[in-house]
């Protein structure tokens, strides 16, 4: 692989036919009779958007999904989805969720489909991105297990069956996202971690977490406003990561409050380096994306350094997003040139 691999966080803004544009959560406009067609154009387009930008490591963009956790929970048996409950998400903000009901399994592949898809047409390494087993639980309301735990390994469980059926498509990293990381450090180190590695346990293709502040929407960007002049969140979680068995670690930088000396917590791991302001319309120049990753190559070896975008992108407009991507690209190869690559 090229050095300085540019990727993406996940998901990319969906073409208005589709969806809503500029909005979580977006319900879809297409009818179930054309709604699988609609996605796998959506699909297509996104992985064009990844191609002409020069993006290395490509993604389905999340076109197929409404969001990021719920998506494949709706796959699952044992949630009911009629059943909601009102819960705080990431001590955060409050959301209308689903009830766990019963015992929790996966009654089919959810994104194998989609991933086989996406194989077929490109050569590029692909990256798919699943959530991780304590974000899931803090987006339902459990009231079967009892135990945040307990149901984290069975999710976990389930997770691993999902993750090798992606592997055997063709995937090349599994991406478990888990910006709850961010937040309940405890469990984190107790048994957070134990059960992301659970979630990726045998696994052929290389695993990566990705820890992020989120999305650019209100809720996040009124809690990053209180956490004053350093963010130092992953210094809490980065020790017991660099021990775990996870290849990759997706993190959050640019425009950011991260102390960049916090990478070298996880020295020796590849680091995806969010060098993408997802919370701004404003497209970063190559030079601001470059001086990103110049800082991060004084806590990360250049072999292990991976652009980024901080976290999806799917709340931007399609320009601005392609814009960024194309911004990625250009700030990646002017380091890449600087360090002889």
């Amino acid at each position: 692989m090229t050095l300085l691999p540019t990727s993406t966080a996940g998901s990319l803004p969906k073409p208005a036919w589709l969806a809503e544009p500029e909005t979580l959560w977006s319900p879809w406009k297409l009818d179930d009779g054309i709604l699988a067609e609609g996605k796998r154009d959506a699909l297509l387009l996104a992985l064009s958007d990844q191609q002409h930008a020069g993006i290395d490591i490509v993604s389905d963009g999340e076109q197929s999904r409404q969001h990021f956790v719920t998506t494949f929970i709706e796959h699952l048996a044992g949630v009911d989805f009629e059943r909601r409950e009102t819960v705080r998400i990431r001590d955060r903000y409050d959301a209308s969720v689903p009830t766990v009901a019963g015992p929790v399994a996966r009654k089919a592949p959810v994104f194998v489909e989609d991933a086989e898809f996406v194989r077929a047409h490109t050569n590029r390494p692909l990256k798919w991105a699943l959530p991780g087993p304590m974000t899931m639980i803090d987006t339902l309301y459990d009231a079967h297990y009892g135990s945040r735990e307990e149901l984290a390994w069975e999710f976990a469980g389930i997770l691993n069956q999902e993750a090798k059926e992606l592997a055997a498509a063709g995937v090349d990293i599994v991406q478990f996202d888990e910006p709850a990381f961010n937040v309940f450090f405890d469990d984190v180190n107790d048994w957070g971690i134990a059960a992301l590695e659970r979630a990726a346990e045998g696994l052929t293709c290389e695993t990566a977490v990705h820890v992020c502040y989120g999305y650019g929407i209100k809720a996040n960007t009124d809690w990053k406003a209180s956490l004053g002049s350093e963010w130092r969140q992953y210094e809490r979680i980065f020790p017991r990561i660099r021990e775990s068995s996870i290849d990759i670690v997706s993190l959050e930088c640019h425009h950011s409050h991260v102390p960049m000396d916090l990478m070298e917590l996880i020295r020796g791991k590849k680091v995806m380096v969010g060098a993408i302001d997802v919370a701004s319309s404003t497209v970063e120049t190559p030079e601001e994306v470059a001086e990103t990753l110049r800082r991060a190559l004084q806590f990360v070896d250049a072999e292990n350094l991976y652009p980024a975008t901080n976290c999806g992108m799917a709340p931007l407009p399609r320009g601005v997003a392609r814009g960024k991507l194309a911004a990625l690209t250009a700030g990646a190869a002017i380091v890449r040139s600087e360090l002889g690559g």
